[in-house]
């Protein structure tokens, strides 16, 4: 992997723009909800700096278009959306509302490799609102990181959670790709606790 410098990639907006157009923000909290799921919240807003029409020639003066939130129960460690709801707080047209239950076509999946194309192909294009796809997709992996949080508030029973713990972090970015060092050791570290702690047999 070759990486420039950088002074050669970055890009310096105060050089370029001076008024802000659009922000869209997505901020994902989670909170405990029993001893195995995590409530996972997600919210996405766009606010408009400037005045903006539509093809009718409608016109929308500045501020909040969308203004949208995503509660989940997520059970782990297969990490299933238990419960999903939707909360749409503003959006730009009455008929948005149509598709305030087009979520909970997701309720059973599990957050796991494939998730985005098994979204997509069930609640997107005219399924769904994009939207909402968008922010689903942004909290997905904050839950990973949220449930796996909650579980390592205390020291982590490798005998329950290594394989579960592999699926996930396993080709998920540089770091954790498969002949990488760093899975390399961690599978000898939790395979080195497997042994000193075995399977109790039922």
């Amino acid at each position: 992997m070759v990486l420039l410098p950088l002074e050669a990639v970055m890009i310096h907006i105060s050089d370029r723009a001076q008024k802000q157009i659009h922000h869209r923000k997505i901020d994902v909290f989670t909170y405990e909800y029993d001893a195995t799921a995590v409530i996972v919240e997600g919210r996405l807003t766009d606010t408009r700096f400037r005045k903006t029409f539509y093809l009718s020639g409608e016109s929308r003066p500045p501020g909040i278009v969308h203004d949208l939130i995503i509660r989940m129960v997520v059970r782990g460690p297969d990490l299933v959306i238990e419960d999903i709801d939707v909360d749409m707080a503003q959006v730009p047209r009455e008929v948005c509302r149509e598709t305030l239950r087009s979520l909970e076509r997701v309720k059973g999946m599990k957050i796991k490799a494939g998730f985005t194309e098994k979204v997509k192909a069930t609640v997107g294009g005219v399924k769904g609102c994009t939207h909402l796809v968008a922010l689903l997709l942004s909290m997905a992996p904050a839950a990973v990181q949220g449930a796996w949080a909650a579980v390592a508030q205390h020291p982590i029973d490798a005998t329950q959670f290594s394989d579960k713990a592999i699926e996930i972090l396993e080709n998920t970015c540089w770091i954790w790709r498969s002949d990488g060092e760093l899975m390399k050791e961690i599978r000898q570290k939790l395979s080195q606790k497997q042994q000193h702690y075995p399977l109790k047999s039922t």
